[in-house]
């Protein structure tokens, strides 16, 4: 693939002045039509030590207003961050509509590096990147994102004759590393690694684009004119093609959920006592907390994520759940309505934003789920957006697991007279009035499309790394009860059962 480019490709001066400065006006126009359509643009450069990724991000930069974009360079600190999954700070650099992020190395870094490790391990860590690479590419351009991936190329000669000219550079010795600067002597060992991964990431929604790099002004006019057509293409076009269409022809379950089939089973008589309830309430919180601490020795994430109707209980679980939790360790997350910066951002973004550090424990109220229930039934995205959510959201929980998360879901499930009851109750207390709204009435004429939506949600992303439990909550007590329970368990079950054994450390 790559030793099959022409490297000898050239512009003189007159031509590169002439297709620069055309390219130069046409950026800047693109980059204000691209920020008045809202788009975000990410573009990545990648390619050999010494092929000019600086000085071509330069070129880039010069046309466009400074205002309108982010340079980020991706270092090694940031993909060894061990506190984060692999995916968790490319998510963070994500812009929001109208800006544009320029990425020196990318998310491809580990995966290109891997050249030093030995064959089974360097092939396992690039299907490992790869699939995680594809999901977030995918995500993002289903999401409106226009991605831009540029590798530029130069052969071993020449890359051996630019990093001897650096190391005569005495800025450069402080800024690269000693193996950086003898990578030429790599070079035929990089070379299949490279190709394997461009070969593997290069899809029609995220081509790469191969910048021969031995030309500078050949290969500025190239980087220029790859940049300003693509936004031109992405801003022609009208409706724009999701990545994956056949999957959101199959994901249409209406005719055969029509009689709602998992909630209807669901025994709501369950009950408990208060007398077993107080004794069994303390002693669950004592243990919740331990396993938080021993959460925090293992340096293990756990996200909690608490769905149900309104009026269901999920404030008083978590209440519950937190009450002996010691605060620095945890944090609740309320989940309502996207703001404006948040609309201007994939509808993941936000809740990546959210998600705890390694040790630490995130627990949310509402969740990531609105997007195949509320914004699904009230209109808020198109039927494509929320039939892809599914695939999307499963991914997304299982680089968590594959990180080590410990992932807690919960369906708090009370049936229609109960929420009627509970309603009418917070109505007539002056002080739970501010609990019930018009949009909880408006809701509620709306149980069947609702129902029908949550057992979709619950078939489709119930998996065997992020189940659902679902909370027979017509008991509060119960509820309560339950969910202390099953988050220990699962605590536990990852933790081992000596984990709670141990001494407590005070953080």
């Amino acid at each position: 693939m790559l030793d099959k480019m022409d490297l000898s490709r050239k512009l003189n001066k007159e031509d590169f002045s002439d297709t620069k400065d055309d390219l130069t006006k046409r950026l800047g126009e693109l980059q204000r039509r691209q920020r008045d359509a809202d788009i975000p643009v990410m573009v990545v450069f990648e390619g050999w030590e010494g092929s000019g990724k600086g000085a071509l991000m330069n070129e880039l930069i010069l046309p466009l207003d400074p205002r309108g974009f982010s340079v980020y360079n991706v270092t090694d600190t940031i993909v060894s961050d061990r506190f984060y999954p692999p995916m968790y700070h490319f998510w963070k650099m994500q812009p929001p509509g109208g800006r544009m992020a320029i990425y020196n190395r990318s998310w491809y870094r580990e995966a290109m590096d891997s050249w030093r490790l030995n064959e089974k391990d360097r092939s396992e860590l690039i299907a490992e990147k790869m699939e995680e690479i594809r999901s977030f590419e995918s995500q993002i351009v289903n999401g409106g994102t226009l991605l831009i991936k540029l590798f530029l190329h130069i052969d071993r000669s020449e890359q051996k004759k630019r990093l001897k000219r650096l190391k005569k550079n005495d800025l450069a010795q402080e800024v690269r590393d000693k193996e950086g600067l003898n990578a030429y002597k790599d070079y035929d060992q990089i070379m299949p690694v490279m190709e394997t991964i461009i070969r593997e990431s290069d899809r029609a929604y995220a081509p790469w684009t191969i910048v021969e790099a031995h030309d500078r002004r050949f290969a500025t006019a190239k980087v220029l004119s790859t940049v300003a057509r693509a936004l031109e293409e992405h801003l022609n076009r009208e409706n724009p093609v999701p990545v994956h269409p056949e999957r959101t022809e199959a994901s249409d379950l209406e005719e055969k959920i029509d009689t709602p089939t998992v909630l209807s089973k669901v025994d709501l008589s369950l009950d408990i006592s208060k007398k077993e309830y107080s004794k069994k309430l303390s002693s669950l919180q004592e243990r919740v907390r331990e396993m938080e601490y021993a959460l925090y020795r293992e340096r293990r994430p756990m996200i909690v994520a608490f769905e149900g109707w309104d009026a269901a209980g999920k404030g008083g679980c978590i209440k519950r759940l937190t009450q002996k939790m010691d605060p620095r360790g945890y944090q609740v997350i309320p989940v309502g309505a996207p703001n404006d910066l948040e609309k201007k951002h994939h509808y993941l973004w936000r809740f990546w934003e959210a998600f705890p550090k390694a040790g630490h424990v995130a627990i949310f109220d509402r969740t990531w789920y609105g997007r195949v229930l509320v914004e699904r039934i009230e209109g808020f995205c198109s039927p494509i957006d929320w039939k892809r959510a599914y695939s999307e959201i499963n991914e997304m929980e299982k680089q968590w697991h594959d990180f080590g998360a410990v992932i807690v879901k919960f369906w708090l499930q009370i049936d229609k007279e109960e929420q009627l009851n509970r309603f009418q109750a917070r109505e007539e207390d002056e002080d739970k009035q501010w609990k019930i709204t018009e949009e909880d009435w408006r809701n509620r004429e709306k149980w069947d499309q609702y129902e029908k939506a949550v057992e979709e949600m619950l078939w489709r992303t119930s998996t065997t790394y992020a189940p659902w439990t679902i909370v027979e909550a017509n008991s509060k007590l119960h509820a309560r009860i339950k969910v202390l329970q099953t988050v220990l368990d699962a605590g536990l079950e990852t933790l081992g059962p000596k984990a709670l054994s141990k001494k407590t450390e005070s953080r």
